[in-house]
């Protein structure tokens, strides 16, 4: 790589095959690449998906089992053309298996469709055929669940589906009486309690139009401006490209719901800059991989989660994005917090500004593209419906896009542009709906069989009552389940069966869905399982499990900030006066920047171990409100702020030889 590679977009960076790394660490990336005929026939009935949602978000949605079986008819379809029965076949030829697979997914919606109404009049008599055509929609739901996603999910489905029929033979307090074949069946595939479900449901509105109004964001440019003004911004400060990962990473997040994917593409231009100023593989590939799994936590897309979490608590979801706001930021204050201890700590300075864009030309050359992102909040405040702000903003995206490039002379959002967002946006909807279809058979079970009550009285019996510990457990088994299951269906599985336990306990209904929530997002760096961690190392060329566990311990305000507004709503600006809030806003983010020096072991200076120590006591003492704990985590966090003031006046805060120089100090 050339020392002096420009990191914007006017030169993109060697050696980094972002393509490669997607298929290698995301799933939903490792799809068929078609020429010819074929392709242009996946490519048709991908934009058909997409017109179909487009139109029906525009002019009225069809009846919910009606909209979630064509919903699922196409995701089946894509899923069997496009992701290969294994990862050791042919990318570029179709079998005629997948053809036959294909073809039978579409024959169970067509017979939905058709017989919707005589389903309806026999509800509670399916007939034998309808058992059939039930049993294979289970199955096919559970292979291209796997071919798109992985296997974890269809083995958990397949679990509670032998829960469901062997209950009797489970130990108390989850045994059940057994449902037979056909009971089985008829809840999951004939009602709408299965896979036909309200995550399905909500895959079919809100998730498919936000991922289509992404892939029309991306197709303006937005992307590479955001990089281009985060670079701006950060890039010539102490350690500036690790900024600049945290601020571009946050940015792309709001719109993107995938933490693989968003360390890869704004990775491929941060990681290298990083390296260059003197960070590691592995501490540079942990940062983007810590940054860009926040996207999951940052409003207003969230990934799918926030559109489920509105539909199955009944809060709406401008309040959610409200509630979530602070702690996606103090999120990425406490990575961006640890970013500068540890430039600080180790002597490191920034980009020279003649190799970073100018902020002034940046917003100049694309201010218009933030108008979307402006429109979407705007509806979305004036009260419209995501699913109809998300169509406004599809089509002001477009416009602007053209006004934009006709007034600075430029290429415009031409019809193969449009074609391919509504190409790409398809494409990417169908893990998400492979992923919500399966998880409905997980609620379905659960919902049959009453286990969502049963697991909270189990969760309630063996947390004893108390509130903290029951977190904690809550959290192990977020943590457990989000390091196999993608952060949507972990989210709707752990909503259904460990959320009530903590609503019982007194947390409050949108922070105990919140916190399982966190939770299945840092699975993402949490090892064995990093994926946003090990697609890091892999631009980097650092070690994966050492990538992973870095990328551990600059997300440790994810594990930190959960307890916080779990605890103290306040943070959620749930029932609470100004006053309050800025108060628990102030305290937790004292508490976050205690968690980052002590991790890093640098606050103003280098840490001692008794520094440390206190450290630590201030960032759990300020994770429970109150006045005493309050005064202990502010008092100890003093203490080591005068200790290290004074060591400093007297001592050299870096390494030898590595004194900051005159401009960076």
């Amino acid at each position: 790589m050339k020392d002096s590679t420009r990191p914007t977009s006017m030169e993109s960076p060697e050696n980094v095959n972002v393509e490669e790394l997607l298929e290698k660490y995301d799933s939903e990336s490792n799809y068929r690449k078609y020429a010819g005929a074929l392709g242009l026939i996946a490519s048709s009935i991908a934009i058909a998906m997409s017109l179909f949602h487009y139109y029906t978000a525009g002019f009225g949605v069809l009846v919910a089992m009606q909209q979630r079986v064509v919903h699922l008819a196409f995701a089946m379809v894509l899923a069997f053309l496009l992701w290969p029965a294994s990862k050791k076949l042919s990318r570029y030829k179709l079998p005629w298996y997948d053809i036959a697979l294909a073809l039978m997914g579409l024959g169970v919606s067509v017979y939905l469709l058709a017989n919707y109404q005589a389903l309806l009049l026999r509800a509670g008599m399916p007939t034998p055929l309808d058992i059939a055509f039930g049993i294979v929609a289970i199955l096919l739901v559970l292979e291209i669940t796997r071919r798109t996603i992985g296997p974890e999910l269809p083995v958990v489905a397949i679990f509670f589906l032998i829960y469901a029929y062997l209950g009797r033979y489970f130990p108390q307090p989850l045994t059940h009486r057994g449902y037979s074949i056909r009971s089985i069946v008829e809840h999951l595939f004939l009602t709408t309690e299965g896979i036909f479900g309200i995550p399905l449901g909500v895959s079919a509105t809100f998730v498919f139009l936000f991922i289509l109004y992404g892939a029309f964001l991306e197709k303006t440019g937005v992307g590479q401006f955001f990089i281009d003004l985060a670079f701006a911004a950060t890039g010539h400060m102490r350690g500036g490209p690790a900024k600049t990962a945290v601020l571009a990473s946050g940015l792309m997040g709001s719109i993107s719901g995938s933490s693989v994917a968003n360390t890869v593409t704004t990775g491929a231009f941060t990681i290298p800059a990083m390296k260059r100023v003197g960070y590691s593989p592995e501490f540079a590939g942990a940062v983007e991989a810590a940054a860009s799994t926040g996207g999951q936590i940052m409003p207003p897309v969230m990934g799918a989660a926030a559109f489920i979490m509105a539909e199955m608590t009944g809060i709406p979801y401008l309040q959610i994005v409200k509630a979530a706001a602070i702690p996606a930021i103090l999120y990425y204050l406490a990575v961006g917090t640890m970013v500068h201890f540890e430039a600080v700590k180790t002597g490191l300075v920034g980009l020279p500004r003649h190799l970073l864009p100018q902020a002034g030309a940046t917003l100049r050359r694309g201010w218009h593209l933030i108008i979307p992102l402006v429109a979407i909040m705007y509806f979305l405040m004036a009260g419209r419906s995501p699913f109809r702000s998300a169509f406004y903003s599809i089509n002001i995206a477009v416009v602007v896009s053209i006004v934009g490039a006709l007034l600075k002379k430029e290429r415009p959002m031409g019809v193969k542009d449009i074609l391919k967002a509504l190409e790409n946006g398809a494409r990417s909807a169908v893990g998400v709906a492979s992923a919500c279809a399966c998880a409905g058979i997980i609620v379905g079970v659960v919902t049959l069989t009453g286990l969502g009550l049963k697991f909270s009285s189990l969760i309630l019996s063996v947390g004893a009552g108390n509130v903290v510990l029951t977190l904690f457990l809550t959290m192990i088994a977020s943590l457990i389940l989000g390091m196999g299951l993608p952060t949507t269906a972990k989210y709707i599985v752990l909503a259904t069966m460990a959320a009530p336990a903590l609503v019982t306990l007194g947390v409050p209904l949108i922070a105990a869905h919140l916190f399982i929530l966190y939770f299945g997002v840092v699975a993402d760096v949490t090892p064995p399982v990093a994926l946003a961690a090990y697609a890091g190392a892999g631009i980097a060329g650092g070690n994966a499990m050492k990538t992973g566990v870095m990328a551990l311990k600059l997300a440790l305000a994810g594990f930190l900030i959960p307890y916080i507004f779990a605890l103290s709503p306040a943070l959620l600006l749930v029932d609470v006066t100004w006053l309050e809030a800025v108060h628990n806003i102030a305290t937790a983010t004292l508490g976050i920047v205690a968690l980052a020096a002590a991790v890093q072991g640098f606050f103003i200076t280098h840490t001692l171990h008794y520094e440390r120590a206190l450290l630590l006591i201030s960032a759990f003492a300020l994770i429970d409100p109150g006045l005493s704990t309050d005064l202990v985590g502010v008092g100890s966090l003093a203490i080591v702020y005068l200790a290290q003031w004074a060591r400093r006046a007297t001592a050299n805060p870096l390494p030898p030889g590595r004194e900051l120089p005159p401009t960076q100090s």
